[in-house]
């Protein structure tokens, strides 16, 4: 494998995306969020999304030429139409809109309605956390989890994530997806042949299985049982029912080319810690508490090998699989 600059790895993905048909303003974003993510060692929403995002627009999943818009704001409060096009540009004006409004009003939260596959929910609070502030991403996605008690996919792996701004250092970064194991898990053991555990998936018919091709056609279990697939309801309702997006339930799978247009919800709250206990409590105690944490050996923050990975990448490239360039290369031209 070759190093590659960022900036080498984001030329050639907007590139691809251009080509594909995306705007230079839809395009943008959405290769720098790929790119991000791709540094941060998450390979499962960096390059390899690529073929999937240009299909989509080529098929009319997505509209390449699509303007975010605010469609409903209060003071806290804003809408953000992503018009059917990438989630990227339209998350960026919430997560900006928020943030403004946070400032303001001490709490703010920014919607996105009418959009796609949003990659890593933590990254898009890396904005927030450079302002001050606390921030809370949610999302869903096409179902592929059932709720408490049942036996077909209705919900998304439905994303959560947090951000906790720390005085000289790194903020505190959480991000999780709601089900056991990622779908990607299991899409690796069945190239291998390899068997999954009991308790990662259900088949088709809502039998728990260790068959991993079994396990992708059917649905995944969700994290820690009725706790995550309560938490997947209510990551469900937030971003749907205050959006008007879609259920992950009405979405076709984003690993197919053909199908509808996603119309996913994302929901991102920004909360300034001066509006209540204050600035100087809130440092004090986001403190006392790493530090007691990181009394036993073996405990670190979340988030920071993410940021390690990308201060790596920032300076010495990233290292790519020419399986996962090859066809970013083709779209590309």
């Amino acid at each position: 494998m070759a190093l590659h600059t960022l900036d080498q790895l984001q030329t050639l993905t907007q590139r691809a995306l251009e080509k594909a048909g995306a705007s230079a303003a839809q395009a943008a974003p959405t290769a720098r969020a790929l790119v991000a993510a791709e540094a941060q060692g998450l390979a499962s929403h960096g390059l390899s999304r690529v073929p999937m995002y240009a299909g989509h627009i080529e098929a009319g999943r997505v509209i390449g030429n699509a303007q975010p818009r605010i469609q409903a704001e209060r003071a806290g409060a804003v809408l953000v139409d992503a018009g059917n096009g990438f989630a990227f540009p339209a998350c960026e004006l919430a997560v900006k809109e928020a943030i403004a409004r946070a400032k303001n009003c001490g709490i703010a939260i920014g919607a996105v309605t009418n959009s796609h596959h949003f990659g890593a929910a933590a990254c898009h609070l890396e904005a927030v956390a450079a302002a001050g502030l606390v921030g809370l991403a949610f999302g869903n996605s096409p179902a592929a989890m059932p709720a408490a008690g049942g036996k077909r996919a209705i919900f998304g792996t439905n994303p959560i994530a947090a951000v906790f701004p720390r005085q000289g250092a790194r903020p505190v970064t959480i991000d999780l997806s709601l089900s056991e194991v990622a779908r990607g898990k299991l899409m690796v053991a069945a190239k291998k042949g390899e068997a999954i555990p009991l308790g990662w998936a259900l088949d088709a018919q809502g039998n728990s299985t260790t068959d991993p091709a079994k396990g992708l056609e059917g649905s995944m279990l969700p994290a820690g049982g009725t706790k995550g697939a309560m938490l997947a309801l209510m990551v469900e309702l937030l971003v749907t029912a205050l959006t008007g997006a879609q259920f992950g339930a009405e979405v076709d799978s984003f690993f197919v080319k053909e199908g509808n247009q996603p119309r996913l919800g994302q929901v991102f709250i920004a909360i300034d810690p001066g509006a209540l206990a204050g600035s100087a409590t809130y440092v004090e105690r986001v403190e006392a508490l790493i530090c007691a944490m990181l009394v036993d050996e073996g405990v670190r923050v979340p988030g920071y090998r993410r940021f390690d990975l990308a201060d790596q990448a920032n300076s010495q490239g990233i290292e790519v699989t020419e399986a996962t360039l090859a066809p970013v290369r083709a779209i590309a031209g």
